[in-house]
């Protein structure tokens, strides 16, 4: 019996749900999922196994024209989604008509390997918009195949993931078949902290975050997590600890019940505040938190 492999790349404008999407396919939840824009920051893997196949899925930031450092770092995440993979996923919901970065678009339509377009949300149209929407992505991008999708409602989902298994080269794995990620624990831990602090504050202050795990100790009945809360300014720093620490004390609370999910044990979390001045322009600082790429 051979083997098929490879790696499988998905993209699209911030918030379409590629994150669902992934999430879906590895049964785990992996990708920071809510309603607010650009909730990935990073090419997170997942990876999907079974006796003869290993898929390597990749979930990147949603395209955005880039305002500072940080987000040309997450862009450029982007751009490397293009050059390692076998099949790439574009991924749009109803009534999107548009890449935020229209060179991203041309690349879709020159990529040399095989590209599924994914309609995503159809749960919330007419079938009529849904024909109409189908015809105009068929027209915009000839060379893919269009499938109609619901990330959420695991709506033709499994059509998709037998297609890709279809289009894989013969390969053995690449990574352990018992392997879920390429990333270590601790960066679970600061994504989850991250998408309670995206979930609980309102305007600026998610995206002036970064959450480092400092510490992460497991026995057999518990893990012991240290992790920081990162802002760019003072005002931020009152902001997340809230009256009498209540604010911090809820995405404490909110994490470490995610984590026990996540892990499987109990969680002990202690989390902290610190301001660290306009590190999302700083490039050394970038570069820590795993974001610089060059």
């Amino acid at each position: 019996m051979s083997h098929k492999a490879g790696f499988v790349n998905i993209i699209g404008n911030p918030n379409v749900g590629k994150s669902t999407l992934m999430n879906a396919f590895i049964g785990e939840k992996l990708s920071i999922i809510t309603s607010k824009a650009q909730t990935t920051r990073h090419r997170i893997l997942g990876i999907v196994n079974g006796d003869d196949f290993q898929v390597v899925l990749s979930d990147t930031p949603g395209i955005i024209k880039p305002a500072y450092e940080l987000q040309s770092s997450m862009m450029d995440f982007v751009k490397s989604a293009f050059e390692d993979a076998d099949v790439l996923l574009y991924m749009v919901e109803i009534g999107e008509k548009e890449l935020k970065d229209e060179a991203f678009f041309k690349k879709i339509n020159k990529a040399k390997i095989p590209v599924l377009l994914l309609l995503n949300k159809i749960d919330t149209t007419s079938q009529e918009q849904l024909e109409e929407q189908m015809l105009y992505w068929k027209e915009k991008v000839p060379k893919a195949e269009v499938y109609p999708i619901s990330a959420l409602e695991n709506f033709n989902v499994p059509e998709v993931f037998d297609r890709i298994l279809s289009l894989l080269p013969a390969s053995p794995p690449f990574y352990p078949k018992d392997q879920l990620t390429d990333k270590p624990e601790r960066f679970f831990v600061n994504e989850n902290i991250r998408e309670k602090i995206l979930v609980n504050y309102k305007k600026e202050i998610p995206y002036a975050v970064e959450v480092d795990t400092e510490e992460f100790f497991e026995s057999e009945e518990i893990i012991r997590i240290r992790s920081v809360i990162m802002v760019e300014r003072e005002t931020q720093k009152g902001i997340i600890i809230g009256h009498k620490g209540e604010a911090i004390k809820r995405v404490g609370m909110q994490a470490r019940a995610d984590l026990e999910k996540f892990f499987g044990k109990q969680i002990h979390i202690e989390l902290y505040v610190k301001v660290n001045k306009d590190w999302r322009s700083n490039a050394n600082q970038l570069k820590r938190f795993g974001y610089n790429q060059k």
